[in-house]
């Protein structure tokens, strides 16, 4: 079965019947101006990138999804579950500079039109909620932490609609190669699902996770319908010549955004 996300230049667009004034993607490492190690198409400020770089690539995915820079909204992601609410006087935030506003945050929803929510990733997981039907869209963040941390239960919490009418996107992240030790294993076998459906013990204090899964347990442990939720092929870690990945570079890497918003 073909994947949903289709490579275009710079980007992996979402297409689905499903989507009629929805616009959903997440960027690549391809043909850009930043050094990791050349010609990448970084999308963050908070990295060791000329800002003139950042600002080329955000002006070449504005025209190219055609959504203005104006109406961008980014959050300053740390690693926790706390989602936030914005609206069209958002737009703009932490666009052309970072600023201490959205600070925390790593969970975005509006059910305004015309605000493309957005945030940054090189292996987390980038989780899409969107409703056609209640004008609604959403953006997570979810690495280790905020898997655990179930951000998206924190998401799912906001919404006043029936989840049937709900549907979730899960795009590229990293793979099941991802390991976690011993401590971090007896965290996730605290979460309200089957962590043997997602964790595979591989050695002494070596656990592969597959979070991309964890995090489509836990939004079934709420009501969303099995059916309503997608999760892409596409992994960070296994394509080094599309994606960045923080862990197999060491940190020394670029960033891929990821976008949803409503026209």
């Amino acid at each position: 079965m073909k994947d949903r996300f289709k490579k275009e230049p710079h980007l992996l667009r979402y297409e689905d019947d499903k989507l009629e004034h929805v616009t959903l993607g997440f960027t690549t490492r391809e043909g850009g101006s930043s050094p990791y190690p050349e010609r990448a198409f970084n999308m963050a400020r908070y990295i060791d990138d000329a800002p003139e770089h950042v600002t080329k690539h955000q002006q070449l995915l504005a025209a190219a999804i055609d959504f203005p820079r104006a109406h961008w909204v980014f959050p300053i992601q740390t690693h926790e579950n706390k989602v936030a609410e914005v609206t069209v006087r958002d737009q703009g935030t932490n666009i052309d500079a970072l600023s201490h506003k959205l600070y925390g945050i790593d969970g975005l929803y509006t059910y305004d039109s015309n605000v493309l929510l957005t945030m940054c990733y090189a292996d987390c997981v980038p989780i899409y909620f969107y409703s056609e039907s209640h004008d609604f869209v959403g953006l997570a963040h979810a690495g280790w932490r905020g898997t655990y941390g179930q951000i998206v239960i924190e998401m799912i919490n906001q919404i006043k609609f029936p989840l049937s009418d709900l549907q979730v996107v899960i795009g590229p992240a990293t793979s099941n190669s991802y390991e976690i030790n011993d401590e971090i294993k007896e965290k996730f076998e605290t979460l309200p699902i089957d962590s043997q459906c997602y964790i595979e013990t591989r050695g002494t204090n070596r656990h592969g996770i597959d979070l991309k899964k964890a995090n489509a347990l836990l939004l079934q442990s709420m009501g969303v319908p099995q059916n309503n939720i997608y999760i892409t092929q596409y992994a960070t870690s296994e394509d080094l010549n599309l994606f960045f990945s923080y862990r197999l570079e060491e940190g020394h890497t670029g960033r891929m955004l990821a976008f949803i918003g409503r026209k």
